[in-house]
């Protein structure tokens, strides 16, 4: 994603691309606005119909990344860049020669087709083509967004018969936003997209269970262009344009500001002098900026940034140091309010209040949290560090005191929500609150009002490998709708694992895991959702779990492990950020942030196994139990697995109160084990035998590592 941080010249090319981008956030942000303006009055589509809101919205995508893309060093042809062009030949070679029963196209609209191809497909096998394409993908991403908008009305009644143009629009746009992703987040994504569309044009061709029957392009491209929620601007695009990019905004907004700065220093503030100090600023700083950002990879970046000259003071090994700062980063994906695409994706798809979702995040978030602290102290303590404290140039109490109105904004956020206000007004209301708060105050106003033009660039800026990964995960979607794969797989998986809830949950792990090698959480979590959820539901529903609490858990299940797939390793996006920083190798740094916090792999998988198990989303069980019922079980849960998480992370790093021999590690993992199983007996038993790893051996202590 080098090309999203390319600096941008202050040539005419340049200032256009950076005006385009703050269009972009005010289009976003006057859509807020717009029911209490008088043109609320006029009824212009563009502003009052979603489906040409979303349009423009991607419009903004793909001219924004198009242009940023020009600046940025041509990409490498690899070879999964062969592959991508490769698979784009199949959709190609149908709309250029398509087979009966598809309607034969016009000699103008399969050239206009070609034509859109070579610009945003080939340059990803012939570098050089990068920049002068880059300027004719952004000038050919108007046509589809202009007839949209002329053609709105008669385009839904055609969805499944669709014109000519039609067609050609709907490949050009699919094309088009394929070549941008390759542009931004490489060739993975793009190929499972056309995976997919390929299924549905040849799914005669596919063995066993898989086999289906094939879809005619004309009918393919039609309802992906004119479908109202099926197409591509349907509920997984529209997630961009009502929730992500305010939230982008409002983290771009934050660092333009320089309140980031504050933010780390508030948790500088909160920690002591200790050996463990650095580890504990990294987790508090993760978990603050999870707060406003949501991006793990850029939540590692400042945390790694933040912390390293506390870890070098302190003695930590280096790799141990970046293996803490991916695991605390990537936190800001599951940490309230502001969390990842995967949490509106949720919404959109169980209909349910992003409250909720909040609430189901919070439980696995601070265990999470837990986990990276508990493996900090003991690494520290069995290191023999060197006690460090952190350097404010003023009290700590002091600075909490001056500084904590900070969270007033995030604190807004959560009201707002309580009180049923849509999301995107509480964080347009937040980003003014920021505003508010960095001009207000003596010591944090910035000169002028560029910055605030600096953050809505940036802020749209950073959308735009997120905005155009969600889009493409709705081309996804839509193919599997479109193609009835979903219930085939689902039927494939209960096979496989029988009535085994555990092996199909262990499975589906599995899958995101790998899946989230090659592509972003997002879409991982789409993918999973849709292909693996309705299996999962009915099994727990088999295993005693309620039916609504069935769903929320199993998609907290999915939502959790395709954020995994972040810091896992060999493709961690938060590891490669914290290499970065640390100078050290990116897969021995995923390797040490997957053992960092080795418990949260597991607390996953406990949260769905069993009705007492989805305590830790707290809302499964209170809502399905009376409150005199439900509280004790989720304490009860909690405070078993925080003990497994200590136990754990004490085995991990091999010390309790003093060094671990391997056997006793592994006992002690096997009795951490234990206390994850949701079940008291078990539980009390596990936390009674760990309890003497934790007494004071007469024997001398182990030597330093």
């Amino acid at each position: 994603m080098a090309e999203i941080h390319t600096s941008l010249p202050p040539s005419p090319l340049g200032r256009l691309t950076r005006l385009l981008l703050i269009l972009g956030s005010l289009y976003s942000l006057y859509l807020v606005l717009h029911p209490f303006t008088p043109l609320a009055q006029a009824h212009i589509n563009l502003l009052d119909i979603v489906q040409l809101q979303r349009s423009t919205h991607v419009l903004f995508l793909l001219l924004g990344a198009y242009l940023v893309s020009y600046f940025a060093p041509p990409r490498k042809a690899t070879p999964g860049a062969w592959v991508f062009v490769l698979f784009s030949l199949v959709p190609l070679w149908a709309f250029l020669f398509p087979q009966p029963p598809a309607m034969a196209l016009p000699l103008e609209v399969r050239l206009f087709g070609l034509l859109v191809w070579g610009v945003a497909v080939l340059p990803a096998v012939v570098p050089a083509l990068q920049r002068p394409t880059a300027l004719l993908g952004a000038l050919l991403a108007l046509l589809p967004a202009l007839y949209q908008a002329r053609y709105f009305e008669e385009l839904v009644y055609r969805a499944v018969i669709p014109e000519a143009w039609d067609a050609g629009m709907s490949l050009a746009l699919i094309l088009l936003l394929l070549g941008v992703v390759h542009r931004l987040l490489g060739p993975v994504m793009p190929v499972l997209v056309l995976f997919f569309f390929s299924y549905n044009l040849h799914a005669q061709a596919f063995p066993g269970p898989f086999r289906g029957t094939p879809q005619p392009i004309d009918l393919l491209l039609g309802k992906t262009f004119n479908e109202t929620e099926a197409g591509i601007y349907g509920l997984i695009t529209g997630v961009s344009a009502k929730y992500l990019v305010y939230f982008t905004l409002l983290s771009g907004m934050i660092t333009a500001l320089g309140l980031g700065r504050v933010v780390a220093n508030l948790a500088l503030a909160l920690v002591g002098k200790s050996p463990a100090t650095p580890g504990r600023v990294t987790g508090l700083a993760g978990t603050f900026m999870g707060m406003f950002s949501g991006s793990g990879a850029a939540d590692t970046q400042f945390v790694s940034t933040l912390s390293k000259p506390l870890y070098e003071r302190a003695g930590y090994d280096r790799l141990v140091a970046a293996g803490i700062a991916a695991t605390a980063g990537t936190i800001a994906l599951i940490m309230p309010p502001i969390m990842g695409s995967i949490a509106f994706i949720m919404v959109e798809i169980l209909q349910i209040p992003y409250l909720k979702v909040m609430v189901m995040a919070l439980g696995p978030a601070l265990l999470y949290l837990l986990a990276i602290l508990a493996f900090n102290e003991f690494y520290t303590r069995k290191a023999g560090l060197e006690p460090v404290a952190a350097e404010l140039g003023m009290r700590r109490r002091a600075y909490i005191l001056r500084y904590s109105p900070i969270f007033l904004p995030i604190l807004l956020i959560v009201i707002l929500l309580y009180l049923g206000y849509e999301v995107r007004t509480a964080a347009s209301l937040a980003l003014l609150g920021f505003i508010l708060l960095a001009y207000l105050d003596p010591t944090l106003r910035p000169r002028g009002i560029a910055p605030i033009f600096r953050g809505l660039e940036e802020g749209f800026r950073s959308l735009l490998p997120i905005g155009t990964a969600v889009t493409a995960a709705n081309l996804i979607f839509a193919m599997m709708v479109i193609s009835g794969l979903p219930s085939k797989f689902s039927q494939l998986l209960q096979q496989v694992s029988g009535e085994s809830l555990l092996l199909a949950t262990f499975i589906t792990a599995i899958f995101s895991l790998i899946l989230g090698m090659g592509v972003p959480p997002t879409a991982t979590y789409v993918l999973t959702s849709a292909l693996t959820a309705p299996a999962i539901i009915a099994l727990a529903q088999q295993n005693g779990i309620p039916g609504q609490a069935a769903v929320y858990a199993t998609h907290m299940f999915l939502f959790y492990y395709a954020v995994l797939a972040d810091v896992t390793p060999p493709v961690a996006l938060s590891a490669y950020a914290a290499a970065s920083v640390f100078g050290t190798h990116p897969l021995p740094t995923g390797v040490y942030a997957a053992r960092v916090a080795l418990s949260k792999y597991l607390i996953g998988f406990f949260f769905l196994l069993s009705y007492s198990g989805t305590a830790l989303l707290i809302l499964p069980v209170l809502e399905t139990a009376p409150p005199g019922e439900a509280w004790p079980i989720i304490l009860e849960r909690f405070l078993a697995v925080a003990m497994g998480i200590i136990y754990l992370s004490a085995s991990a790093a091999g010390y309790t109160r003093r060094p671990l021999g391997r056997l006793e590690a592994w006992a002690l993992g096997v009795l951490a084990l234990l206390l994850f199983v949701p079940h008291g007996a078990i539980n009390l038993a596990a936390f009674l035998l760990g309890l003497p790893f934790f007494l004071k051996s007469l024997t001398p202590k182990g030597k330093k590592v």
